[in-house]
């Protein structure tokens, strides 16, 4: 039955290759079980309810992408997007963590439309290769400094805003240490590096007295207090378009680069030939909406997953097995309470330096191209805000084309996208 529904052996295949490919697989993703709770809770949702919605809807959006593209992808949360969920949108922005649950649910729907109509296609193909790239790397930075804070690694200053804090105290010591595990794993090729330095951190706490051990296996808590919590009224009357804005723009370059990428890398998209990328964009805008419901931010496709084809995936079989192993890992939950932020801060902190790789492929000999590349990937860290990076980004790079003379270089799709961005400003100012 599995061998005609997926066609494993037309793949060139087999069960034994997809099983071992989608454990892999869930090995390199699986850290976001342990840190997507750390950084959603710091908004007020509870914690545990927060770790069951994100193994379940990981577990839906894998299943989804198994069943419907049948493609080797898995997808869980996106690291980012829940950081900018937390602590731009409720932290900086003040609304509640109801609204911003319901502007995932809303930037999920266009998604679903924009997907379904074609548009998500023509934004991708409109909007320049050096603002993806600058995209990514400018969250890859959001990241690293919310990774040095709550590390306390970097504190706050009143001369300098920030600067180096004490290194020689035990938290910012098992953050350090727990980057160099996870590095050092990762160039040896180790499988599951990430997951591996957050549970060696996450023991060596226990054994220092930074944290405590609240067990390792249990029946999967409630998800009450996040399952259906989102408000999409307070989400519509808030002014909180610019918010769904950005979760739209960051999913349509971030999940559909992910998707394409990964699918070229299993063979999966032949010049020339059908291809199945029109599902995979639908499974993709559809585990948004029901990562939304469930009590998380928008969930995505994983760029770990090259990972499970590298080791020889290339069936939605592969992504059918990481939807059993996070459904598996609903018992694991008093481990992932146990799990401090020293454990996370380094996952976060090698993440980013993983997204910094995006700045390669930025044309820096063009001015025009490097200049707005450059601001979208400082404003994101500096203003505390992926929409302020990608504001500035965008409308910096109409402008600087029309003031050369080259403003026909610039698409249709990228001149609507400054112009929501200039009448955001107008209307909220900066956040």
């Amino acid at each position: 039955m599995l061998e005609s529904f997926f066609r494993i052996k037309e793949e060139g295949s087999s069960v034994r290759t997809e099983v071992i490919a989608g454990i892999t697989t869930f090995l390199t993703m699986s850290y976001i079980i342990f840190v997507n709770p750390e950084i959603l809770s710091s908004t007020g949702m509870d914690r545990d309810a927060v770790f069951v919605a994100t193994c379940l809807a990981a577990a839906l959006g894998s299943a989804i992408m198994a069943l419907l593209p049948r493609w080797p992808i898995g997808m869980a949360p996106g690291m980012g997007l829940n950081a900018f969920f937390a602590f731009t949108v409720v932290g900086a922005m003040g609304f509640s963590w109801q609204q911003a649950l319901g502007a995932v649910f809303i930037s999920g729907v266009i998604f679903l439309i924009l997907t379904v109509t074609g548009i998500r296609s023509w934004l991708i193909e409109g909007i320049p290769r050096s603002m993806r790239s600058a995209i990514a790397a400018g969250i890859g930075l959001f990241l690293a400094i919310i990774a040095l804070t709550s590390s306390k690694i970097v504190v706050a200053n009143p001369a300098t805003l920030v600067s180096l804090g004490d290194v020689t105290q035990t938290g910012p010591l098992l953050a350090i240490a727990g980057f160099f595990i996870i590095a050092a794993l990762d160039a040896l090729k180790i499988r599951g590096a990430i997951l591996i330095g957050i549970l060696i951190i996450t023991i060596a706490s226990m054994v220092l007295g930074v944290s405590q051990f609240g067990g390792i296996v249990s029946m999967p808590p409630s998800v009450a207090p996040t399952f259906m919590q989102l408000d999409i009224m307070g989400a519509l009357h808030t002014g909180l378009f610019h918010v769904i804005l950005v979760l739209v723009l960051v999913e349509v370059f971030d999940a559909t680069g992910t998707l394409i990428g990964v699918a070229k890398r299993a063979g999966l998209m032949p010049e020339g030939k059908p291809n199945r990328l029109g599902k995979a964009l639908l499974a993709d805008s559809s585990a948004i909406i029901a990562g939304s419901v469930l009590g998380t931010s928008s969930t995505t496709a994983y760029v770990e997953s090259a990972s499970g084809v590298q080791a020889g995936g290339r069936t939605g079989l592969t992504a059918l097995v990481v939807a059993v192993l996070f459904l598996a890992a609903l018992f694991f939950a008093p481990l992932a309470g146990s799990v401090p932020v020293y454990a996370t801060a380094p996952a976060l902190l090698y993440v980013a330096c993983l997204m910094m790789r995006e700045l390669v492929e930025v044309e820096w000999t063009e001015i025009t191209e490097a200049a707005p590349a450059a601001l979208t990937a400082l404003m994101m860290p500096f203003t505390y805000s992926i929409a302020n990076g990608l504001a500035f980004g965008f409308i910096s790079y109409a402008v600087l084309k029309t003031l050369t003379g080259r403003f026909r270089d610039v698409h249709p799709a990228t001149w609507i996208v400054a112009i929501l961005f200039v009448v955001r400003f107008v209307m909220v100012g900066g956040e």
